[in-house]
């Protein structure tokens, strides 16, 4: 079985030869352009891992990896767009090299490629997995409204934050490991078991982004520190901030932005030791993938590579 860097080195090899191809100029390089900021191209690799467990066709999981690729990466030309954000890995982002409308249309035309190549599929399971992307992109499209909408309100709990980071981030993860074990016929039980594995991993992911967007070092990050503060986010730490300490946390937050003020709401979430309380969580989460590897592992199923893949995003420093 392939080690988690020959997937991630075979799908970089795809991505060159595969690169988006048209006209105008001003459309497609911007579509290449997010496709070569690099990433450790997680989508893609479950895809390849699915595919990979139940023998399959390595190149089915590669193709269907390149969809969930395409599809994340045009939520992240939107994103960007609607979160006002500079940098994207340490560069400018779309609509800060090129513009909005360009960035907006490239986007769109990402959204449409991946439909054109998931039309053009030739592996097995073809409907099936045209389903369940589609069910997915519709949710990752919920998670993102839901997530611009807590912005505004002011009664938010927990319990819809995590549904929204779901939503917005672990269903992508899932439909592209469930997508890939359906490339090589996997069975429905050990599909939808990969699928809640992904979903688990996908919860403790975003949850460190949260916290790394926070306590993180944005050398490492390529992002400016606290931006989800300056923005207003409610995130795990900001709603559980506002649930310990209303009073103090109004206080905090009702100073202009600035770095000062980001500075003195990190220290005071350290202080009620919030960065801890989210690692736990990430943990918890972790701990949930891992029952699930023993489920599929008593299924037969070899799960070396996925133990890999859970240590590999748990160890994530950016």
């Amino acid at each position: 079985m392939n080690t988690i860097e020959k997937l991630q080195t075979d799908y970089n090899q795809f991505l060159t030869l595969n690169s988006f191809q048209g006209s105008p100029n001003n459309l497609y390089n911007p579509m290449n352009y997010i496709m070569s900021l690099g990433g450790k191209r997680v989508r893609p690799l479950l895809s390849m891992i699915g595919n990979q467990l139940s023998n399959g066709n390595i190149q089915n999981g590669i193709y269907v990896g390149h969809v969930m690729e395409v599809f994340h990466n045009f939520s992240l030309v939107h994103d960007d767009i609607m979160d006002k954000a500079d940098t994207r890995r340490g560069k400018p982002t779309v609509h800060k090299k090129w513009d909005e409308p360009t960035a907006i249309l490239s986007g769109d035309n990402m959204l449409i490629k991946a439909y054109e190549l998931l039309i053009n599929y030739t592996g097995p399971n073809k409907d099936a997995i045209l389903k369940t992307f589609t069910t997915t992109a519709a949710e990752v499209c919920e998670g993102q409204q839901n997530d611009m909408d807590f912005e505004q309100r002011v009664d938010v709990d927990i319990e819809s934050y995590l549904h929204m980071i779901q939503n917005k981030t672990a269903v992508l993860l899932g439909c592209s490991i469930k997508c890939g074990a359906l490339s090589a016929n996997c069975n429905e039980e050990i599909s939808n078991e990969l699928y809640d594995f992904a979903i688990n991993i996908g919860m403790a992911f975003q949850l460190m982004d949260d916290y790394l967007d926070t306590f993180g070092n944005s050398d490492n990050t390529g992002k400016i520190k606290g931006g989800d503060i300056l923005q207003g986010k409610k995130t795990w730490l900001f709603l559980n901030s506002q649930h310990i300490d209303k009073q103090k946390h109004q206080e905090l937050f009702s100073q202009e932005n600035s770095a000062t003020k980001v500075d003195i709401i990190v220290s005071h979430w350290q202080e009620i030791e919030l960065d801890k309380q989210c690692l736990q969580l990430i943990k918890e989460y972790n701990q949930k993938a891992h029952s699930n590897l023993e489920r599929i592992e008593k299924s037969g199923f070899d799960i070396q590579i996925l133990i890999e893949l859970l240590n590999y995003l748990s160890e994530r420093k950016n």
